[in-house]
Order: C-alpha cells, then structure tokens, then sequence
C-alpha cells in the first residue's frame, strides 16, 4: 500500500520546488517527515537522486536550509532528498534526555533493544520504504547517490558499504568513521544494539571497509579545525582500514574548517559537481 503524503510546504528555489511532506511510516511505526529538492529539469524529464543525511540533532530542514546547495543542484539536474534523523514524537523512556541519543540521533541502524527496536529502524526506513516512496511519487530515474554529515557521513557511508553497486557515488563531510571506537557511537550502539560489540561491526564504516570486496571511491572532507576531530570522527583510522584493504579514498583536509555548515556551504558545490559525474555525466551540458 502506498503511502499517502501530506504537503506540508512548497518553495521556489533557482528554478525549482523545495518541498517537505509528512507521512506515516510503516518501518518506523510513526509520522515522518522528509524533504526533497526537485530542479528545474524534473518538469519535463526524470532525474537522479542524490540522498543527504544529516547529523545529530538535525532535522530534513538544516541542509535544506543552511548548505546552499540549490543553485549548483538546479545547474545540474540533480534531485536532493533530505530525511529526517530519527523517529518522532513517541516519547519513549530516555528518548529526549540527551541530544546524541534517541530522538534527532538515529544512528541510521536497526535497533535490536527494548525499547527502540519496534521504532528505531532507520536503516530500513532508508534502504527500502523511502526510496520506493520517493520512487513513487516523484521523477526520479532511479539513479542515486549518497553523501551526509557527521552522524549523516557514517549513515552515507555505511549505506554504500553495506549495498556495493547501490550509489553510484559516495561522499562525506567530517564522517563519524569508526563508531565503534567513539563515544557518540559507543552510547548509541549500546543502546540500540546491545552490549555484543561484534553486532556494532555492521554498522562501523571501518569494520565494513577491512572485511569488504567494494572497489567504489568514498570521498571525504574533513575540517582540520573541528573540535570533533580527535575524539569522535575517526578519521585516521579510516584512512588506515581504506590503505589496508586498497578501498579507494580521495580525502581532502580543509584547513581552518571546523564541523558546521558554514564548512558544508564552503565545498557542498563540489560534492555535486563529483556527484553529478557519476550519476550522468552528459549532465553538465544539457
């Protein structure tokens, strides 16, 4: 059964329609909400996707509203959608004490623990329900890229990982690249997961890449001045699984840069441009 949305806005941008709908999800069991960019082009013809995720405490809009990516989306034909980070408005025990746990702080995984596993299903939500709803709803042509922030960047990563031939690109800004070994994703995956840290390894962007037969490029920028660098990205050791395992890496650190989307704004031009290479590489001409 499809499901219904509800219109919930509509903007003009450099040509094309920012739109945020609502509906009811059957993977989360709850309202949720998601936004998508469609350029000037999806009025006449189809167009490819690029999926962005976004980071602890973010919603649909933060990118929508703070990257600036709509003119360079619009130049190339490229379909932006921005889910949610989390489920919403369940209120579940703990769910809303802490911004990096629970609510706004999915983690992009399927929960495993009372009481987030009925509801905390975000890697279902993206790799299957979404994509077909946005499939069916919108001229989309079935071609699809990945890229994310922070907690976003491991979902993007993690997605692409987990589903070799997926993307047809991948990239990240300042990724939480080994989750396993932080702690952001050390509180996150005891939670939802459970103490049995082998589980963790599916969801670990390093562990994927050290046991993963994948030859795609991940493209990564990365802030030298971001005040999560050292404790919590991981960002050395995922430079060192992608050297081991010959996972092709471009890995570019900006100098001066720190983790917010001043820093996103600054290069999200770029991520596109790389994006749009992959997903149609006449498209820069048309």
């Amino acid at each position: 059964m499809t499901s219904i949305l509800t219109s919930l806005s509509t903007t003009k941008s450099f040509g094309g329609w920012i739109k945020r709908y609502k509906h009811h999800s059957t993977s989360l069991k709850c309202d949720m909400v998601f936004a998508i960019y469609l350029p000037p082009q999806a009025e006449t013809r189809t167009v490819p996707v690029l999926w962005w995720l976004s980071g602890l405490t973010c919603t649909d809009e933060n990118f929508m509203q703070k990257a600036g990516a709509q003119r360079m989306a619009a130049a190339l034909g490229i379909a932006i959608v921005c889910p949610d980070t989390s489920p919403r408005g369940l209120n579940l025990p703990g769910e809303h004490d802490s911004y990096d746990f629970g609510s706004g702080a999915g983690f992009y995984v399927n929960a495993t623990q009372a009481p987030w596993a009925e509801h905390y299903r975000m890697y279902d939500y993206l790799t299957s329900e979404l994509p077909e709803l946005i499939k069916t709803h919108f001229p989309v042509n079935g071609r699809e890229s990945i890229s994310g922030h922070s907690m976003g960047g491991h979902g993007a990563l993690v997605l692409a990982l987990r589903q070799p031939g997926r993307f047809a690109s991948v990239s990240a800004f300042a990724p939480i690249a080994n989750p396993s070994q932080c702690p952001w994703g050390q509180k996150a995956f005891t939670g939802y997961l459970g103490d049995d840290r082998s589980t963790w390894q599916q969801y670990d962007s390093c562990a994927l890449i050290a046991n993963s037969t994948s030859t795609q490029e991940l493209f990564i920028d990365q802030g030298d001045a971001d005040e999560f660098l050292a404790p919590q990205l991981g960002a050395d050791a995922l430079r060192a699984a992608c050297a081991q395992s010959g996972q092709p890496l471009i890995y570019r650190t900006r100098t001066g840069y720190d983790h917010g989307y001043f820093f996103i704004a600054s290069f999200i031009d770029e991520h596109l441009q790389y994006h749009a290479s992959h997903l149609y590489p006449a498209i820069a001409s048309d």
